[in-house]
């Protein structure tokens, strides 16, 4: 079929006006940001409407997005919840920590009070006890899996400094920890935590502490399990021995197979988990980055090894620095996907030496009794030919 000139020429002009014309609508769209004003400035920010990270409440617990976030501090909005009778709203007004006992100076410290002492800073994770899925399925996500954990950025003043204002007894080795909430948790907690790195806490990431995280002031124990960390701090009792309270008998002891249960097992052993590629996430051949966190409650992670083939050879990952103690590490791997079907998994190797264990391990020692306290196996994810990733099933 032949084309005149004039008709070839036509029709180019009239392809020529339609792109003008298409680019212009689009440019003029209220999508395009270079044509109009955004937003002005607000009184509080708020995420791109195209971010949609989610903690998951169910029953009593609420589980961090770990999948979904980069770098080592939680968003506040984000960090884990776990509480036994609700969160309480509390008038900071009306705040009051009692600090009795066995002491020379018993004292009721207000927020106040609290807030003129020297403060401090300090970077660490928390972790529930009952961090740990009896049985995983493919369709489960990072967070699923292992999302009560997270960390911040937490202020306040050290409780060395307020048991020197009290006068503590030489006699004095346990301190009890009470809630001001409807549960009224308690635990008993040895006087050497007080020293060591014990805090009460009245900010996190730089803002007022969050409820839900025992605003407007929490007892904070770096490295040891979430719950001895107790909320809403209202009573602190100085003994020379464990109160032995309903949450230390009754629960959050640890049952082994020989008929024995540990108690006081406070510090949360090394652990790890890929956060990326995970499920639901999907890979394409090549280079890819695999990342994802490793914590210990003993110190600082000395190092953390990949395994891209189910565990049988393992390669040192890169740790993101600085690596703080008793605190979440970032680690990368680059991986290049043949694509062909694989397992990948990673382990934490903490200061004292001690290797995160797989699940068969941990159950070998332990017994299946000691669900669900500190439990912290091995976590595998599988890469499918086709690119999807999903959880390796394993349960009892």
């Amino acid at each position: 079929m032949k084309f005149s000139r004039r008709v070839f020429f036509g029709s180019a002009a009239s392809l020529a006006a339609f792109g003008r014309t298409a680019f212009a609508q689009a440019t003029q769209s209220p999508r395009d940001p270079t044509k109009a004003p955004g937003t002005p400035p607000s009184t509080l920010g708020q995420r791109s409407p195209f971010e949609h990270p989610q903690r998951t409440p169910i029953g009593i617990v609420s589980r961090t997005p770990l999948q979904d976030l980069r770098g080592t501090i939680t968003p506040a909005d984000l960090h884990y919840e776990r509480h036994h009778a609700g969160v309480p709203q509390i008038d900071p007004a009306n705040y009051s920590l009692l600090i009795h006992g066995m002491v020379d100076r018993p004292t009721v410290f207000t927020l106040a009070d609290l807030e003129r002492l020297p403060s401090t800073s300090r970077i660490c994770f928390l972790e529930c006890s009952g961090n740990y899925q009896r049985r995983l399925t493919a369709a489960m996500t990072a967070q699923q899996i292992a999302g009560l954990t997270s960390q911040s950025e937490w202020t306040g003043v050290t409780l060395a400094t307020l048991f020197r204002e009290v006068g503590v007894r030489p006699q004095a080795t346990w301190f009890l920890a009470e809630g001001g909430d409807a549960a009224l948790m308690t635990r008993s907690i040895p006087v050497d935590k007080a020293h060591e790195d014990a805090m009460i806490v009245y900010a996190q990431n730089g803002e007022a502490i969050r409820p839900e995280q025992g605003y407007p002031a929490r007892l904070l124990l770096p490295g040891w399990e979430g719950n001895t960390s107790v909320k809403w701090i209202r009573r602190i009792e100085l003994s020379d021995r464990a109160f032995m309270t309903r949450e230390e008998t009754s629960k959050y002891t640890d049952p082994l197979a020989n008929g024995t249960a540990r108690m006081f097992s406070f510090v949360m052993d090394a652990r790890s988990i890929i956060t990326s590629p995970s499920y639901p996430g999907k890979l394409s051949r090549g280079s890819n980055e695999i990342i994802g966190i490793a914590w210990s409650g003993y110190e600082r992670i000395r190092r953390v090894e990949l395994s891209t083939d189910g565990g049988k050879t393992w390669s040192a990952a890169n740790l993101q620095t600085p690596v703080l103690p008793k605190a979440h590490t970032r680690f990368h791997f680059q991986w290049d996907w043949d694509g062909r079907e694989a397992v990948i998994m990673s382990r934490a190797i903490d200061e004292t030496g001690y290797v995160q264990p797989t699940r068969e391990q941990l159950f070998a020692a332990r017994g299946d009794g000691s669900i669900p306290y500190h439990l912290n196996p091995i976590t595998a994810w599988v890469v499918r030919p086709d690119g999807t990733v999903v959880c390796r099933e394993e349960g009892l």
